[in-house]
């Protein structure tokens, strides 16, 4: 394990600065989006040939085995019917997987079938240009994440493309996003490099740390920064800005404005509410800042702190293990309105009972994502419709619009998240052991308010006196003992004041069931 680290590390060393040395110019983001949207079907059974059939002990194949599938059967469904409705017909027959499932955290059972997994078993063995970092929040165990230079270019020309659709190319830009361990920080500024648009700055919520459990973290944030600037396409150094001194980026964006040269900025859509706020409080200037949100869901009422000052959205949805997944669409009907990147993802949809949008299943299609999905349940339900909306993504060739995103699978709040089993251990087990009561008296609630994200945590009338400051830093304490990754999103989470005690009920659903997470219907 040591020994591919170390080979990996060095193959991302070596290859960092022809990476950033070699920018993509305008046509040829679009030539190489366009050449993948042709071939995407021939792309997909090549994948699958290579690192599905070929490789007995995949899942996936073992999967298709199961429901008496063979590659020649895909083929033909896929020149017959179409790439989506062969994935149907897969999903139909039992090739998919389910939320915890791909994470391995819960072995893969169909009617006769158990299969015992991990989620390295998913990795995309066709990979050779990577470095591995850890996903900024966590559903159980601390999930590695492989990051390809050759998906991290596909990606930059996606953002060329939909910054020239938008009048936003020649823009400054930043972003206020954390430092390593947290990923996507760096793949932003790498991507802004890569089409020679380099971030001005890097304001950060977090430190690097010199801890033995942060430095390999910090020590290869310095190597990009270094090697960046050799390249002549700096990426800067993160700034601490914490969320206690937001008006700081509030004035930086100020001072673009008065300069005539509004930012293209990039941060969590919570984050950009509090800019906005900050803005607001003390009358500067901001109005026309472009504000690059994802990380969580674009509602109302964030829309409503944005536009009060003057600023623009652009709304794009990203997956930790496929970074872009859908361009913001020029002429929305909704306004968090993405096109699906159907040049390197399929996604077919089933809808359930209780629920107003269908899952989200998701089938990677560019041979540098770093986990191989063929079917795999994102824990994301969205509004999937074909609509001619008329804008440039469109004629592009890019897919059919989503909106209304939201997970049933984690809670999300200032771009970062927890979920899956840890909030599950956490209501029914360490809760109630420490404070009394049971594991139905507690529940964690996510909700917004103004705008700003904020979790409950529901406690029952029933546990009797607390002390709810004791209970929310229990909480925090609890959630950041595990991984790095975990303690700054509780540090995140105590800056930003997300979480806080009601004394209530836990929500019921139709069924009387008490679920450990509640994340209310937005509209």
């Amino acid at each position: 394990m040591l020994l591919a680290k170390t080979r990996m590390l060095g193959r991302f060393a070596g290859e960092l600065g022809g990476f950033l040395r070699d920018t993509l110019a305008p046509e040829q983001c679009r030539q190489l989006v366009q050449a993948q949207l042709r071939n995407r079907a021939e792309v997909f059974l090549g994948i699958l040939e290579r690192s599905v059939f070929a490789r007995p002990q995949s899942p996936y194949r073992q999967l298709c085995e199961h429901a008496g599938i063979e590659f020649g059967d895909v083929a033909r469904l896929v020149h017959h019917d179409g790439l989506e409705a062969a994935l149907g017909r897969l999903y139909e027959a039992g090739v998919y997987l389910k939320p915890q499932e791909f994470k391995g955290r819960v072995p893969i059972e169909r009617p006769g079938l158990q299969l015992q997994v991990r989620s390295e078993d998913f990795d995309n063995p066709l990979l050779t240009r990577a470095y591995t970092t850890h996903s900024g929040g966590s559903r159980g165990a601390s999930t590695r994440i492989i990051v390809d230079l050759d998906l991290l270019a596909h990606d930059a020309a996606h953002n060329a493309l939909s910054e020239q659709m938008l009048g936003l190319i020649d823009r400054p830009r930043a972003q206020w996003r954390p430092a390593p361990p947290a990923s996507a920080a760096m793949s932003i500024a790498l991507r802004a490099s890569k089409i020679g648009r380099p971030l001005e700055r890097w304001f950060s919520q977090n430190r690097l740390l010199l801890r033995p459990d942060g430095l390999k973290y910090t020590l290869f944030t310095h190597y990009v920064v270094a090697v960046s600037r050799r390249q002549g396409i700096p990426v800067p150094a993160p700034e601490y800005v914490p969320v206690g001194e937001v008006a700081r980026i509030a004035q930086w964006l100020a001072d673009r404005v008065r300069l005539g040269t509004p930012a293209l900025f990039d941060c969590p859509a919570s984050s950009a509410v509090r800019v906005c706020l900050a803005a607001l409080e003390l009358g500067l200037d901001i109005s026309d800042t472009a504000l690059r949100i994802g990380g969580e869901p674009y509602t109302p009422a964030k829309a409503e702190a944005l536009d009060r000052a003057g600023c623009r959205a652009v709304v794009r949805y990203s997956l930790t293990e496929l970074g872009h997944v859908g361009m913001p669409c020029a002429n929305p009907a909704a306004l968090d309105a993405v096109h699906l990147l159907t040049d390197k993802v399929a996604v077919i949809q089933r809808n359930e009972p209780d629920r107003d949008s269908g899952a989200l299943l998701i089938t990677s299609l560019l041979p540098s994502i770093p986990k191989l999905m063929l079917n795999v349940d994102v824990g994301d339900d969205g509004v999937l419709e074909d609509r001619d909306c008329g804008c440039p993504a469109r004629a592009l060739g890019l897919g059919p619009t989503l909106h209304r995103v939201r997970s049933r699978e984690k809670l999300t709040s200032e771009g970062m998240s927890f979920g899956g089993d840890t909030l599950l251990e956490l209501v029914e087990t360490i809760l109630p052991r420490r404070f009394g009561g049971h594991a139905t008296d507690y529940q964690l609630v996510e909700e917004e308010e103004d705008g700003l994200p904020r979790v409950s945590i529901v406690v029952s009338p029933r546990v009797g006196p607390l002390d709810e400051h004791e209970v929310a830093s229990f909480v925090l304490d609890s959630l950041g003992s595990r991984r790095a990754t975990w303690k700054m999103a509780a540090e995140l989470w105590r800056q930003g004041q997300t979480l806080r005690v009601a004394r209530r009920e836990p929500y019921a659903t139709s069924a009387a069931k008490i679920l450990p997470l509640y994340v209310p219907p937005r509209t």
